[in-house]
């Protein structure tokens, strides 16, 4: 039989309780866990041929459980720290524009938009880009609706035209009988 004070230290301080977070890791080298959609989840499908569609399947990045250095998002400066000295009047005119600059309502790049511009990645060479996605092209498919509507709308006219030339051949042959 456990006495009170043995209950007591099994007591959980709330805050803490609330606060903590249970983390699993991750499948295949992730850090965190897999939040990769299940089958059921998945909204992006992909056009199989025929008129129908299937969901996408999602490939594992080749670079898991590796962070990326600042190196390689960020654009690194290419000289030292305070290598580009200005001088005490080009420093005021510089101030002088930004100054004027910010009272017209351009606004001026800061110090991380500056540094932040990525290089152009090349793709890799072995590269291929998917064929036989979609049975159409954007151009193909407008050009098919438009000659839907066309057609439809000849369809409609000619229904038009045979009311009109119904309605002329009864009073016709109404003007025929009246007048026997």
């Amino acid at each position: 039989m456990k006495t009170f004070s043995q209950f007591i230290n099994e007591v959980y301080d709330k805050d803490v309780m609330g606060r903590s977070q249970i983390r699993k890791q991750g499948e295949g080298g992730r850090e965190y866990s897999n939040r990769k959609k299940t089958k059921p989840e998945i909204r992006r499908t992909k056009n199989v041929g025929g008129g129908k569609t299937e969901p996408t399947e999602y490939k594992d990045r080749k670079d898991i459980g590796t962070n990326k250095p600042k190196s390689k998002t960020q654009q690194q400066p290419t000289q030292e720290r305070g290598t580009a000295g200005v001088s005490g009047k080009e420093a005021q005119r510089k101030a002088y524009r930004e100054r004027k600059a910010r009272e017209s309502g351009a606004k001026s790049k800061t110090a991380s938009e500056l540094l932040s511009k990525k290089k152009e990645t090349k793709s890799h060479p072995d590269y291929k880009p998917k064929t036989g996605g979609a049975k159409y092209s954007r151009k193909e498919r407008i050009s098919l609706q438009r000659k839907g509507e066309r057609a439809l709308r000849d369809v409609f006219r000619k229904q038009e035209r045979d009311k009109g030339a119904d309605k002329k051949t009864a009073n016709a042959k109404a003007q025929d009988r009246m007048s026997k």
